[in-house]
């Protein structure tokens, strides 16, 4: 096997890989030897096929096996000998001759490939001891505890009859049966019976509940709706409808009240011990958020001190990924780029500089993790797949067997735990000042936040770490 280096441009590399017939011949033969012993043909005992039987009947797919190893061990060794990182899987380029390539299938010729890379950049560590950020933290005020309260007793609170002849008003709850069509034709999922409708939840699509204030137990309306645009059933997406509806039931509101038996109805012993609940929810949550900010201080920061050529692929494909979510969003919410006061290819620079900011950031992240020795252990990883089936009520052992039977899958919940785990690794060798703000102040510009800070970096580095991973897997089958 003959490796020549025949590009070197940026992060781009290109080899030329010469396999000779001997050698070819060699590894075919000893493929078929090996086939040999294990052999069962009729009319031959075990273990004594004459070799040039097998050549004959197997001599294509042991070539297929001889060249496919061939080329993974082409790519791990233009990788060790030169020592590189991959930003991608290898990708593999064979002669257009069909005739070169039978020749080297039959053994009786060489079989010359390409191998073409993108190579990770080497990335030197910034000196971080400069950086200097502020965490913002909120104390949880009483306002936030009570409207908890509030919230939770609503929804927890019963309804009483009304009566037959009371009207139905924003607030009552009506028990319905209805029957829809399109078209004078009934339609699936348009029947109910028995549903229970609280006027002004805005439960229902668009127009349904309106129609109902005023009405009382026993009548019977035709409701006139149109489904929105982007109704989850595609078959009844913007299209008209008709509901003929009885409400059997008006009921009313009872008094919200907020004692112990509310919550003992939580699972909590007293109203004290839900409070304090509630409280410590609330603190998590503003933690959580902001946890967030912090991060997205540090990202910008390590953005500032990093510069360096990017692996066009993975720029690319993370772009790809990016305007792919935009198109979906400006789809979904009927909007244009003219809307936006913006153009499409404006618009295409600006999410291609996130791209780019998101690669870098998780390169960065990557080299320092590697360097610092950051490990994930079974038992993290164990945790977050228990937490991700629960996401998934009745599912979870179909979750959980998911994960586990797919490599790929299970990354994606490492992935989160390694970033993090390298997150704390830099907070400590920064300066973190904490700031008291107000709950507005901790939540504010959050969707710029997450529009521009980390946005994902795991995933440069994921891929990354996947095709260094690839360069001794399977390639493309020369025989193809």
């Amino acid at each position: 096997m003959n490796v020549t280096e025949t590009l070197s441009q940026g992060l781009k590399r290109e080899f030329q890989v010469v396999l000779n017939a001997a050698d070819l011949k060699t590894r075919l033969d000893d493929g078929l030897q090996g086939l040999q012993g294990k052999a069962k043909i009729n009319g031959f005992r075990p273990g004594k096929v004459p070799v040039e039987h097998l050549r004959r009947l197997y001599g294509r797919s042991v070539m297929s096996d001889v060249l496919q190893n061939a080329v993974n061990e082409a790519n791990q060794k233009i990788v060790t000998d030169n020592g590189l990182k991959l930003a991608f899987e290898p990708q593999i380029r064979f002669p257009e001759n069909k005739d070169e390539i039978e020749a080297a299938m039959e053994a009786k010729g060489d079989l010359a490939f390409t191998v073409a890379l993108e190579v990770l950049p080497k990335i030197e560590l910034a000196d971080l001891s400069d950086i200097s950020l502020t965490k913002p933290v909120a104390e949880v005020p009483d306002s936030d505890v009570d409207q908890a309260l509030e919230r939770m007793a609503s929804q927890n609170r019963t309804f009483a009859n009304k009566g037959e002849k009371a009207k139905a008003a924003s607030g009552d709850r009506l028990m319905i049966s209805f029957v829809g069509t399109l078209e004078g034709k009934p339609f699936d999922g348009g029947t109910g019976e028995g549903i229970p409708l609280d006027l002004g939840a805005g439960q229902f699509i668009p127009g349904f509940e309106e129609q109902l204030e005023g009405a009382k137990a026993g009548e019977t309306r035709t409701v006139k709706v149109t489904f929105p645009e982007n109704y989850t059933a595609t078959h009844l997406a913007g299209k008209p409808a008709e509901f003929e509806v009885t409400v059997t039931e008006v009921q009313a509101p009872e008094p919200v009240k907020i004692d112990d038996e509310l919550a003992k109805s939580f699972g909590m012993e007293s109203l004290d011990a839900l409070k304090t609940a509630i409280r410590d929810q609330i603190g998590r949550d503003f933690g959580q958020q902001s946890r967030r900010k912090l991060k997205k201080s540090l990202l910008d920061a390590l953005d500032g001190k990093y510069s360096f050529e990017l692996p066009p692929t993975l720029v690319e494909q993370e772009f790809a990924s990016v305007w792919s979510q935009v198109e979906t969003d400006m789809r979904e919410a009927k909007k244009s780029f003219e809307d936006e006061d913006t153009t499409e290819e404006a618009a295409k620079a600006d999410y291609r500089k996130i791209a780019e900011r998101r690669v870098r950031l998780g390169l960065v992240l990557a080299e320092i993790g590697e360097q610092a020795k950051v490990q994930i252990s079974d038992d993290e990883v164990t945790q977050a797949l228990v937490e991700r089936a629960r996401q998934f009520p009745g599912q979870e052992k179909q979750v959980w067997e998911f994960y586990r039977k797919n490599p790929q899958a299970l990354a994606e919940i490492r992935a989160p735990i390694f970033e993090e785990k390298v997150v704390d690794h830099l907070l400590e060798q920064v300066k973190v000042d904490d700031q008291t703000v107000s709950r507005e102040a901790l939540y504010a510009d959050e969707d710029a936040d997450e529009a521009t800070a980390e946005a994902k970096p795991k995933k440069a580095a994921k891929k990354a770490k996947k095709a260094e991973a690839k360069a001794d897997e399977t390639a493309d089958d020369a025989s193809a």
